[in-house]
This record gives structure tokens, C-alpha cells and sequence, in this order.
């Protein structure tokens, strides 16, 4: 009898990856997965998981489609680990119901505005070591962001020295735009390039003029050269 209760308690066609654990909160299944040494995503993580904590492992990469198949999923927890690469496409398949995403204390130093800006989850980004840059600006202008722990996404590195170590927020909210920046950087490539290729139209042009002027001087002193019809005829 005890077995037959436990049978109609487990859900049909859900099994629990062996490192984990299932249970049943507020009646949404919830997989737990925290502090088991875990070096990539399980596979085989039940799809009707609506919570989901891969939270104090070992995980470096979070790569395309690693959720897709977890379309109830609300709520996932991957801080504390050593993420350092989340591919373009990592969330697809669960942007839409995920309402909490947890990326903080790993090692992201940047991330593809698309991976992030589809999502309408609260996001946590604190405590990584960011590259201050466009990218990670147009994340914290448009995404939505845990107001507890914005103060906490620092500038590790950045294009100027005065801006290491401060808070990114701190940083735009004195005027820095990393975006216009690169802006001015890429126009400026664009003007050296164009400068270049004008430059060498110009040698281009000069050289041929002054090849075909050397070869007409050369053509007309052979022509002097040559003995007049009026000697031949004498």
C-alpha cells in the first residue's frame, strides 16, 4: 500500500537527474541541484521543472538551448559558479515564463546583449568581473534588473583606468557612455580605412601617369632616332 502512494505522488514521465533533487513546492516542481560539483548543465532535468537551483558548482559555460526544453520554468538560480561563456542563445525556450535569473558571483566578464534582453525576468549580474562596455550598458538600460544588487556590477576592467573598480551605474550615471564611444572609435577606423584606400588611388594614378609619360618620351626619341624618308630617298 505504502508503494502504491509513493507511485501516484511521482509524476508520470518525470525522472530526477542522479545529482539532484526533486521535490514538490506549492505544488511546482522543483529541482535542486546546489552544491553537487556539477561541471555542465544535467541533460536530463525533468521539463515540467518550474524551479530550478544549479547554484555553488563548478559549471563554465552556459551554452545554446541548455533551458529549451524547460518551458514551465520560472525561477533559476546558476550564481556561484565559474560561468565565464553564456552563448547568444542560452535562455532560448524560456524567456518568456522566466520570472528570476541569477548569474551573480561567477566569472563573466561579458555577455551578448541578445542572450539577456528577450528576457523578461529580474536579473541578478553582481559580484562577476565585467568588461565595462556598450553591451553591458544597453543590459542595464533595457533589461530588467534585481534593484538590490545593480550597486554590485563593478567595472573589473574598462576602456579608461578612473573607471576600474567603481560601480557601473556610478560610472553612466556621470555621463560616461561606453556606446558613443565606440561609435567615435568606429568612425574614426572607417575615416583611416577610406584615407587609405583614397591615398592609394591617388599613387595609383600618378604612377600610371608618369609610366605613360616615360613610355611616350621613350616612343618619341625612338621615332627621332629613326632615319627621315627624305635621307632614304636621297
Amino acid at each position: 500500500q505504502a508503494c502504491f502512494c509513493l507511485l501516484l505522488c511521482v509524476p508520470w514521465g518525470s525522472s530526477c537527474p542522479p545529482s539532484c533533487q526533486c521535490t514538490e513546492r506549492a505544488g511546482a516542481k522543483a529541482v535542486l541541484c546546489s552544491s553537487r560539483h556539477l561541471e555542465e548543465i544535467p541533460e536530463d532535468i525533468p521539463k515540467d521543472a518550474v524551479f530550478l537551483k544549479l547554484d555553488a558548482n563548478s559549471i563554465t559555460k552556459i551554452p545554446s538551448n541548455a533551458f529549451r526544453h524547460l518551458s514551465h520554468l520560472e525561477e533559476l538560480d546558476l550564481s556561484r559558479n565559474a560561468i565565464e561563456k553564456i552563448d547568444g542563445a542560452a535562455f532560448k525556450g524560456v524567456a518568456a515564463g522566466l520570472r528570476t535569473l541569477d548569474l551573480s558571483s561567477n566569472r563573466i566578464r561579458s555577455i551578448p546583449k541578445e542572450a539577456l534582453l528577450a528576457l523578461n525576468a529580474k536579473l541578478r549580474l553582481a559580484n562577476n568581473p565585467w568588461h565595462c562596455e556598450c553591451a553591458l550598458q544597453e543590459v542595464l538600460w533595457e533589461a530588467q534588473l534585481d534593484p538590490d544588487s545593480v550597486q554590485d556590477i563593478t567595472c573589473h576592467t574598462a576602456p579608461r583606468e578612473e573607471y576600474v573598480g567603481k560601480p557601473l551605474l556610478q560610472v553612466l550615471d556621470a555621463g560616461v557612455n561606453f556606446c558613443s564611444v565606440r561609435q567615435r572609435t568606429t568612425d574614426v577606423a572607417m575615416f583611416i580605412a577610406m584615407f587609405g584606400w583614397f591615398a592609394m588611388v591617388i599613387v595609383y594614378v600618378i604612377c600610371y601617369v608618369r609610366h605613360n609619360r616615360e613610355d611616350t618620351c621613350k616612343h618619341v626619341e625612338y621615332l627621332k632616332s629613326l632615319p627621315s624618308t627624305q635621307g632614304r630617298a636621297e
